[in-house]
């Protein structure tokens, strides 16, 4: 696996990368291949998402914006990024690092009365 520089301070590094490289949705377009990796093009979603900016203001180093928003929407629709998450709380639970607490209070709780 080839080594991507990592452009800003919050990129994913590349263990994140390992771990997460497999997990993502295989490609099946052919035609040509894209002037962007999917490093750089979940680095821009991931930027946008932090941010909180218009999709036109992501950085040039993750790719055109149309690219990234292009990729973050057809992942959404497809429910790639739900399947990714879910994925990685297994994985994180598998091994551990993960503290489930469920809170429950009165605003949540259902009584049942039985009438006689």
């Amino acid at each position: 696996m080839a080594s991507v520089a990592v452009a800003g301070r919050a990129d994913l590094t590349d263990a994140q990368w390992a771990r997460l490289e497999p997990l993502l949705p295989c490609g099946k377009k052919a035609g040509r291949p894209s002037k962007w990796t999917k490093r750089q093009l979940i680095d821009g979603i991931r930027w946008r998402c932090r941010v909180g900016s218009p999709w036109r203001d992501v950085p040039a180093e993750y790719g055109s914006w149309q690219a990234v928003y292009g990729l973050f929407r057809r992942w959404q629709r497809a429910g790639s990024w739900a399947a990714i998450v879910t994925s990685l709380q297994v994985m994180a639970d598998a091994a551990g690092v993960i503290d489930w607490q469920v809170s429950v209070d009165s605003t949540s709780v259902a009584t049942v009365s039985s009438s006689p």
